[in-house]
């Protein structure tokens, strides 16, 4: 597993993402994927499929997740409002994100692709589709510092694992040396 994706640490990455998303041929589309997967902590592989039937009828559906095939429940209930302005006028068995040349649904690496040109503009080499994962699950620890939570939500063996997957563990390090100084 690559670790050299990273969560978007702050608001203000977090805006100016979402700046350069509003700028997209698909605006709407592309920051109402953004905000359901770092309000989710969804794989993209599993975000992308979605139809518009899997979120319009319950605030906790369940999906299969593609990557473990396990069932998962996904907490919609503080999108709502969002999820209402976004699928309204669509049919229940459209894509949740459509791409626009195959008349399928969106694919992870086109998703990817469009993430390292913001990623560009933003001059960052961190960014990819994970990096919403992260995020999620970064600010989802920082506010409840509820690890084992996290670690179920994210199917992780090892609270190791999750800290290390959201960048905390560098974090941690990196706070507790920033003034660790010998003999000077």
């Amino acid at each position: 597993m690559s670790y050299n994706v990273q969560p978007l640490r702050s608001q203000t990455e977090i805006d100016d993402f979402l700046f350069w998303l509003r700028r997209t041929s698909s605006p709407k589309r592309d920051t109402f994927l953004f905000i359901l997967g770092i309000n989710t902590g969804l794989r993209m592989s599993d975000i992308v499929k979605l139809k518009v039937k899997d979120i319009r009828y319950e605030k906790r559906p369940i999906i299969v997740e593609r990557k473990t095939g396990k069932r998962k429940m996904l907490y919609l209930d503080n999108l709502q409002e969002h999820i209402e302005n976004f699928i309204k006028g669509k049919n229940d068995d459209e894509w949740l994100f459509p791409s626009r040349q195959q008349g399928g649904h969106l694919k992870v690496n086109t998703v990817y692709k469009q993430y390292q040109r913001i990623a560009e503009d933003l001059d960052r080499k961190d960014i990819g589709t994970h990096t919403l994962r992260k995020t999620f699950g970064y600010h989802y620890y920082r506010k409840t510092r509820d690890i084992a939570t996290l670690m179920e939500i994210f199917n992780h063996s090892s609270e190791r694992v999750t800290k290390r997957y959201i960048g905390i563990t560098s974090d941690e390090i990196g706070n507790t040396l920033a003034d660790f100084r010998l003999g000077i």
